[in-house]
């Protein structure tokens, strides 16, 4: 029995369009004048032709090209959403950053919503392992002078994931919201107390904890999520990194000595 993926069923319809057309008295003159209205939307046209679910407790491993793909999308994806936001994003965009056809990403994904909530769900943990590092046993001011160094890392790093996690935020995080709860609330509570330990043993000038962490964001993610207004501040300077780590330096350990 012949199996139809979404891209190949696309391609096969259109064939046979083309055959009608050409004003072939052929046999697929009557399934072109058919399906000619659906084919002319591909992304309804991908959805004829669903992935097949496997019985229970059955799992079919990727194979490499599908892995290759994945990847492929996901990363295309990731430059459209942090530049365009959520809403501003296409599948269109989407398909042709990746040099895909539109039915073959619908292969691989559902649709918008579940690339977006793919990468956010693979954002997460990347965002919170500074924080996770806080060593409670560590040196205090070094400590919060580390966390400053990577945070300004990432955003030197993944400028593209921070723009992607801003503008979740900015819209309310309609999809990351349970993630906040469960995974970065309870994590910076904890790490809120450990600071107010260091400062209340007098290690620390006292501060808000809460308020330090939100500078130590805004401080260090305003170079990714405001890149374009930075380079041009600093007109593209190679040493910009490191100018911004020797000023956070200074600032915040002014701001915490006792």
């Amino acid at each position: 029995m012949l199996v139809l993926t979404n891209g190949n069923f696309y391609h096969l319809v259109k064939t046979r369009l083309r055959l009608g057309h050409a004003k072939s008295r052929g046999p697929f003159l009557g399934f072109a004048r058919e399906w000619s209205g659906i084919v002319r939307n591909a992304e309804f046209c991908s959805t004829l032709v669903r992935r097949q679910p496997l019985p229970d407790g059955v799992e079919k491993k990727p194979s490499r090209i599908q892995q290759r793909n994945r990847r492929r999308i996901l990363d295309a994806a990731l430059d459209v959403f942090s530049k365009h936001g959520y809403r501003g994003a296409t599948l269109d965009q989407i398909a042709e950053a990746a040099g895909l056809s539109k039915p073959n990403i619908l292969y691989y994904f559902d649709g918008k919503e579940e690339i977006h909530l793919t990468l956010l769900n693979q954002l997460m943990e990347t965002w919170l392992d500074p924080l996770v590092t806080l060593d409670p046993k560590g040196d205090p001011l070094q400590e919060i002078l580390g966390y400053v160094q990577r945070k300004l890392d990432m955003a030197r790093d993944l400028p593209r994931e921070s723009r992607l996690f801003a503008g979740e935020i900015l819209q309310g995080a309609p999809r990351m919201a349970p993630h906040l709860i469960s995974g970065l609330q309870p994590l910076f509570d904890e790490k809120c107390s450990v600071i107010k330990t260091w400062m209340d043993r007098g290690d620390l000038a006292h501060v808000d904890p809460r308020h330090l962490i939100f500078s130590i964001w805004a401080t260090t993610q305003h170079y990714a999520d405001f890149d374009a207004q930075v380079k041009v501040l600093l007109r593209d300077d190679p040493s910009s990194h490191d100018g911004a780590a020797a000023y956070l330096e200074t600032v915040f350990t002014k701001l915490l000595t006792p």
